[in-house]
């Protein structure tokens, strides 16, 4: 079994092609290539972590192309069978039912604090993963330091689901950069 982590695929959410320059023409195009991102990594006895704004349900505003029961609908196209949900901002009407705001796992040799939004960030963990910020400060920021924020936003990551190992990676390259 892998353990993926994942945030802001914002299934059904058409207006966040604009906003934040996706690189799609349609909803259609965005929502498959993120479910066929995922699918192509992530297997069925794998356990993902969705750090929030998993989909939009329908609304006349944001989300008119959305399906009504947009959780149910994007849940039962990805093939893994153990997501945990963290709840994101959008998460509200959306079909998520989860009380989860954050979490902290153990892993990788470090305690991990999970949440949505890194203003809720904390700086006694050795990583605090999130999302939230759609690549606004890059992947990583510095929070103390003994502490690092990592932005999970599926734009940081070429729009697929992100292990472990490669965000430390990634981790060590940036650090090794910015001593």
């Amino acid at each position: 079994m892998d353990i993926w982590f994942w945030s802001d695929a914002h299934f059904g959410h058409k207006r966040i092609i604009d906003y934040l320059h996706r690189p799609f023409s349609t909803l259609e195009q965005m929502d498959s290539t993120l479910i066929n991102n995922f699918n192509s990594r992530v297997k069925e006895n794998d356990l993902t972590f969705f750090l929030g704004d998993f989909c939009l349900a329908y609304s006349p505003k944001e989300a008119p192309d959305a399906p009504k029961h947009a959780f149910e609908y994007y849940r039962n196209k990805l093939i893994c069978k153990n997501i945990i949900f963290i709840q994101g901002n959008h998460c509200k009407k959306n079909g998520v039912k989860t009380c989860i705001q954050s979490m902290v796992i153990d892993y990788g040799g470090h305690r991990i604090f999970l949440t949505h939004n890194p203003k809720y960030a904390q700086e006694k963990y050795f990583f605090n993963f999130c999302g939230h910020l759609h690549g606004k400060d890059g992947i990583f920021t510095k929070l103390t330091y003994k502490s690092t924020i990592v932005d999970l936003s599926v734009e940081n990551w070429n729009y697929f689901p992100v292990s472990y190992n490669e965000i430390w990676q990634r981790f060590s390259l940036w650090k090794k950069e910015n001593q």
